[in-house]
């Protein structure tokens, strides 16, 4: 919903008739589908159709209109897709959770959980669904003057539309409905757009462009994109919209004679042929004119294929069969033919097109289908539904999931490569508007990739297990490298091999957002692996050295009985984070030995940053000990601490990780003594962080951004950039204690590029 209104208006005879003629449009609808779609209930669409009546009585859009006349004519653009009766109930009902007090559970058990899960898939998020579905976007700060309450507004309604977009696509991946809904929703707010104030109409339009649009095109909706981008283009640019409109209005008698002379000659060849067809002609809507103009710098003018022939035959055969006509009727264009029928495009998209010197000696597009291919052609998705409710749906309906679940795949992977709806957004644009090419596997399936594509995208397409064991690939029979940037038409054959994995350069090489997921998540599994392994040990070689029951205390249930006093949820975790050094090794030998506790932590005083010379911490019964915090591991508090009694300098304190503090236990382990230490809430201590990520543009800022959240000072930072291009990031920070370095790890650890986060640990410390 975009342009409701509750206040009240004039009720007297005008909104009375308004009313009725609303009636008399869902009666159309109604009798539209007693016709083409007699199994479906419509008891259940005349009650969606009252209770949406009710429940937005009393609200009028800008237009001065009754709201009701939007969610109508959404269930009318609907219908006119052949959707099925629980997606046009949804269409009616799916503002009245937004725009009254009605639940999501109310409509559930009016309507059933199908329409309910349908209506919630497009209702706006409240605002703790907001927060829920954000992520971990940047804070707000509160604003201080009108400058930056200005900016404050336009952040939180980035960050706003962003979580209902997301919190759409992630219906969506679930339901395809959900977006078809979405879609009819957008165009009927575009047709109606003039009762929006100026800057709206804008704001509205190029957001159309920039998503809705594209998103049509992806679910092969071809009666969608081509009206919302036309009706978009008149927004955002009205000069050059009334400029070819004017000049298309001026040559349309010219360029009508041209075609329907085109028209008869065809019509009278097929026809001595056997050939039974309908043809029409198209016309280039004006958006994709302009884009033309754009993209080839050509004058209106120069554009010689305003219009094309569309012939729509009975079968595939027939198709072959017209084209031949068509190439002995007029001069084919040398490259200038496109079988999609042999090999469809990714959104299900088939047809013949070829361009030809036309009646007059001008170009000429001819397309030609069958009638089941044009009604895909024009659906898209929305045909899956059709062929299912009449009862059609065995092989179709299966050949409709085989070619959607790539863009399941990639509605999944916009979701989990995003750690928050701001990026979420930005990932979802350049996806959607980048340009595209095709390619094609051995078996003849078409692959659409973005423009600049290469193989380990083609491979992660395939499948994550093709990806991960990638060696090389064949394009059109010749070795290529990973490296290789597709072209349109080619044939590409995956090379894999039982011991190939993906390479970190790989994420340079990528152009997708679902391969280059697939190869983070494989690196972050990596690491993993090699924490939880590292973690294990540690913890071996403690419970060793204290004598205990090494093998029954590792025990998994053991492990994972102990698990969520970290806030973790199994044993696995577990052992990755003492591997990483997020949980102390003597916070976990404590829990696993609870009879046995180790010391309790005294307090130090002091107020701001940690000053050594000011601490106090206690051995045995001795209280003031000299002491220094060891700069190899640097504790701090919520650190498991063992003092070392240098020579001549005091103590020196050191994790119980620290691989000093194991080089003085094998040799000087009499130097070694307990100590009770803790930190005051007004204080800060220094730690040193090591970060590997995957190196890119702006990674310093986005991780500066994480300690800003946090509240985190940063007193210190190196960076380092690797071949396998990685950085490695050390960055001295300030932390108040161990419960707040590990919420700043788990942070850190949601930015899709980072790989691990580890405490750094100098080398070994020079001892006077």
């Amino acid at each position: 919903m975009i342009d409701s209104e509750t206040a009240p208006h004039n009720q007297g005879d005008e909104t009375d008739k308004r009313l009725e003629a609303v009636d008399s449009a869902f009666e159309q609808i109604v009798a539209g589908l007693e016709k083409a779609r007699p199994q479906d209930d419509l008891c259940l669409l005349r009650a969606a159709y009252e209770f949406a009546r009710e429940k937005h009585c009393g609200q009028f859009r800008r237009s001065g209109e009754p709201y009701i006349t939007h969610p109508v004519a959404v269930a009318e653009i609907l219908a006119g897709m052949e959707m099925d009766v629980q997606t046009l109930a949804a269409g009616l009902l799916h503002d009245v959770v937004e725009d009254s007090s009605v639940t999501i559970e109310e409509l559930s058990q009016r309507f059933g959980s199908e329409i309910a899960s349908l209506v919630d898939g497009v209702t706006k998020l409240t605002k703790a669904g907001m927060d829920e579905f954000s992520g971990h976007s940047p804070a707000l700060s509160q604003p201080q003057s009108p400058q930056e309450e200005a900016r404050f507004k336009r952040q939180q309604e980035v960050i706003k539309k962003a979580s209902n977009l997301r919190k759409i696509f992630l219906a969506m991946a679930k339901d395809l409905r959900v977006m078809v809904i979405k879609l009819a929703d957008r165009l009927h707010n575009m047709r109606t757009l003039d009762a929006q104030p100026e800057s709206s109409r804008l704001r509205i339009s190029e957001e159309t462009l920039r998503l809705y649009a594209p998103l049509a095109h992806r679910l092969g909706i071809w009666q969608f994109k081509w009206e919302l981008e036309d009706l978009a283009f008149k927004y955002t640019e009205p000069e050059k919209y009334r400029e070819i409109a004017s000049k298309v209005a001026q040559t349309r008698a010219e360029r009508q004679e041209e075609v329907q002379e085109a028209i008869k000659i065809l019509q009278e060849r097929l026809r001595e042929e056997g050939i039974d067809a309908q043809i029409t002609g198209r016309s280039k809507h004006l958006y994709s004119i302009y884009q033309k103009m754009l993209k080839q710098e050509l004058d209106f003018n120069e554009i010689y294929d305003l219009v094309a022939l569309r012939v729509i035959v009975h079968t595939r055969n027939q198709c072959y069969h017209a084209l031949g006509v068509v190439s002995a009727l007029w001069v084919p264009i040398p490259g200038m033919f496109s079988d999609y029928i042999a090999r469809s495009k990714s959104n299900m998209y088939q047809s013949l097109h070829i361009k030809v010197m036309g009646p007059r000696s001008k170009p000429l597009e001819v397309q030609i289908r069958t009638y089941d291919m044009h009604r895909t052609a024009e659906f898209g998705i929305a045909a899956h539904w059709a062929y299912k409710e009449q009862g059609e749906g065995g092989r179709a309906s299966d050949q409709f999931e085989r070619k959607l679940s790539w863009l399941r795949q990639q509605l999944y992977d916009w979701q989990n490569d995003s750690r928050d709806s701001s990026e979420f957004l930005r990932t979802v644009t350049e996806d959607l508007i980048s340009d595209q090419v095709f390619v094609f596997t051995p078996k003849g399936d078409v692959i659409d990739l973005p423009a600049g594509a290469t193989p380990i995208d083609f491979a992660y397409r395939i499948h994550s297990d093709v990806g991960n064991h990638a060696v090389g690939a064949k394009v059109n029979g010749k070795m290529v490298p990973l490296s290789y940037r597709f072209r349109n038409g080619e044939v590409v054959d995956i090379i894999t091999r039982p011991n190939g994995a993906p390479s970190r350069d790989w994420l340079a090489l990528a152009k997708t957002s679902h391969a280059k997921s697939k190869i983070k998540a494989y690196f972050k599994r990596l690491m993993h692996t090699e924490s939880v392994q590292h973690g294990r040990e540690i913890l071996e070689r403690e419970l060793e050295r204290l004598n205990l029951d090494t093998r029954g205390l590792l025990k998994e249930e053991v492990l994972r009985a102990i698990a969520p006093l970290f806030n973790l949820p199994n044993e696995v975790e577990l052992l990755a984070a003492v591997g990483r050094g997020t949980v102390p090794t003597g916070s976990v030998i404590n829990k696993l030995r609870p009879d046995q506790p180790l010391p309790q932590k005294g307090v130090v005083g002091g107020r701001g940053r940690a000053d050594d010379s000011k601490l106090r911490v206690s051995a045995g019964d001795v209280e003031n000990v000299m002491f220094r915090r060891s700069r190899c591991c640097l504790p701090i508090p919520g650190d498991e601490v063992i003092g070392y009694i240098t020579r001549g300098r005091g103590m020196a304190l050191h994790r119980k990780e620290c691989p000093n503090l194991r080089h003085y236990e094998l040799n000087e382990r009499e130097r070694l003594i307990p100590v009770e230490y803790t930190g005051s809430d007004n204080q800060v201590y220094s730690v040193l962080l090591l970060i590997i990520a995957v190196d890119r543009t702006g990674l310093i800022a986005d991780v500066g951004n994480i300690f800003g959240e946090m509240k985190t000072f940063i007193t210190k930072i190196n960076t380092q950039s690797h071949r396998d291009r990685t950085a490695t990031l050390f960055i001295s920070a300030e932390v108040k204690d161990v419960d707040h370095l590990n919420r700043l790890f788990l942070a850190i650890r949601r930015l899709p590029d980072v790989l691990d986060i580890t405490r750094a640990i100098g080398g070994r410390e020079k001892q006077p």
